[in-house]
């Protein structure tokens, strides 16, 4: 089943902060090289941008630390979702990409909703409603504040399509990133013309990336950027995919199959046979890389939060003690689930006594409530969540032992933590095996044990934490403490 030549493939993952390259034996899954690099984020009060030159610069890097360059005969690009790209005619940048947690675009998401007649028919034609992290939202800010850059607009591209074009010199994307963008229908699985339309979006379709299906190649990389890269002749690439839909991938996951994955924001999805369409707009109505749907919830702050708390407090990461009644509502970028963009964080129930360990602990448990809650959600609005499965935990929270606890007693089931590292490169790597062999990711997935790991059973379910939170939660929200909400 390996390439012709013995050829390996490589997966890219181009996350918020840095890239990370894994080359894989296409047979066994056994990761061969390594490569990582960091590429800088800018902004304060609600922007968050990086120059998409920063990508190439850091993908060029951490491909040559691999090693094993002229060796790879297929790759594909896994990237983080939602981010705005504007290309001029010649295909450079006219500006910072806006990445996937800027909030800036708040009101912009608000206007959206009223002008498609409410958040119905974003659901039900759509998919997802739009929060200030769809790309869609960004393009209309960008219309608002810098018409100007708007006006010069040739190309618009997500993070992944940026660097799928500069390897192949095609303009493509694939149908689970463009789900994030607001203006791609899982419905009709094309982009929406009433969309595009709308007074805030006025958007060209000839602007936009062409759709590949889950296992066409977007083409093959040219020969300048072979050179430049040093890679071989002829080396494939593969559509490309967000990096929620790459970690599903990577995994192999069978529908009803949850996973929470605790990263810098925190995200929770399943892979579903039908699409969701959730009014509420707490589950965003994805597609997947492989044909499917993939519903998902994301927030903000998760282990960075927790992090951050840790080192205001002096403490390890573990360092913690029984939370004992304490809240803390950890939205210290504003949030996205619950859409509360202007939110800062909140501790309540403190006291003279309260060790700060106690104020970590409820750090972890703030972050994981929101997350447990909109799993719920997104079970109610897929084809459903297996009882019997086990929940996988993913990212780097998911290597933690306070997270690994903290998530069985709130969650209230068996955890499975795979022991597979860098699950959005693994299943850039397998989309790049998919469209060299013709295979379906789960079978690739299975013959290279993705999900092989370590299975954590709670050793006490506390059920009250959680009614606590969402107490709190509520609370706040309705006295105004969160500032405005763009429900």
């Amino acid at each position: 089943m390996g390439l012709a030549g013995g050829g390996l493939v490589a997966g890219i993952d181009s996350s918020t902060q840095s890239t990370k390259v894994l080359v894989v034996d296409p047979e066994t899954g056994r990761v061969l090289g390594e490569g990582k690099a960091p590429h800088p984020v800018t902004g304060s009060e609600g922007a968050r941008e990086t120059d998409p030159e920063a990508w190439w610069a850091a993908l060029r890097e951490a491909l040559a630390q691999t090693g094993l360059v002229r060796r790879i005969g297929a790759i594909a690009v896994g990237a983080q979702q939602h981010g705005l790209v504007c290309l001029d005619a010649d295909g450079r940048p006219l500006r910072p990409a806006i990445l996937w947690n800027d909030t800036r675009s708040g009101p912009d998401a608000a206007r959206l909703i009223d002008e498609l007649g409410g958040p119905e028919p974003w659901a039900t034609g759509i998919g997802t409603v739009p929060v200030p992290s769809l790309t869609a939202t960004r393009w209309a800010w960008l219309r608002r504040v810098e018409p100007d850059v708007a006006r010069r607009t040739a190309a618009i591209r997500l993070p992944h399509d940026y660097l799928t074009e500069r390897l192949t010199g095609r303009g493509v994307t694939d149908r689970g990133d463009a789900s994030g963008t607001g203006w791609w229908s899982t419905l009709t699985e094309g982009y929406v013309d009433e969309v595009l339309a709308l007074p805030s979006m006025q958007l060209d379709p000839r602007l936009l990336p062409a759709v590949l299906g889950p296992a066409e190649a977007a083409g093959t990389v040219r020969p300048r950027v072979a050179a430049e890269l040093g890679l071989g002749e002829s080396v494939v690439v593969g559509p490309g995919t967000g990096d929620n839909m790459a970690a599903a991938l990577g995994l192999g996951l069978r529908p009803g199959v949850p996973v929470l994955s605790l990263g810098t924001s925190g995200t929770t999805f399943v892979v579903s046979e039908r699409r969701a369409a959730d009014p509420t707009g707490i589950v965003a109505g994805f597609a997947d890389a492989s044909g499917r749907f993939l519903p998902l919830a994301c927030t903000l702050n998760c282990t960075l939060a927790v992090d951050r708390v840790a080192t205001w407090l002096a403490l390890d990461r573990d360092d913690v003690a029984p939370s004992a009644g304490l809240v803390v509502l950890p939205f210290f970028d504003g949030e996205r689930t619950p859409n509360l963009p202007e939110a800062s964080g909140l501790v309540i129930g403190l006291h003279h006594d309260t060790p700060p360990g106690a104020i970590l602990m409820a750090t972890y448990e703030g972050a994981l409530g929101a997350l447990l809650d909109a799993l719920d959600q997104v079970g109610s609005c897929s084809s459903g969540i297996d009882p019997r499965a086990p929940l996988v935990v993913i990212g780097g929270g998911a290597r933690g032992r306070t997270w690994q606890r903290a998530a069985a007693r709130l969650a209230g089931r068996r955890l499975r933590v795979p022991r597979a590292a860098e699950l959005v490169a693994l299943g850039a790597a397998v989309q790049a095996t998919m469209v060299l062999t013709g295979e379906e990711p789960e079978a690739i997935a299975e013959r290279w044990g993705t999900q092989d790991g370590t299975t954590i059973d709670p050793d006490e379910v506390s059920t009250e934490t959680l009614v606590r939170i969402r107490a709190a939660r509520t609370a706040a929200a309705s006295s105004g403490l969160f500032g405005r909400s763009f429900s």
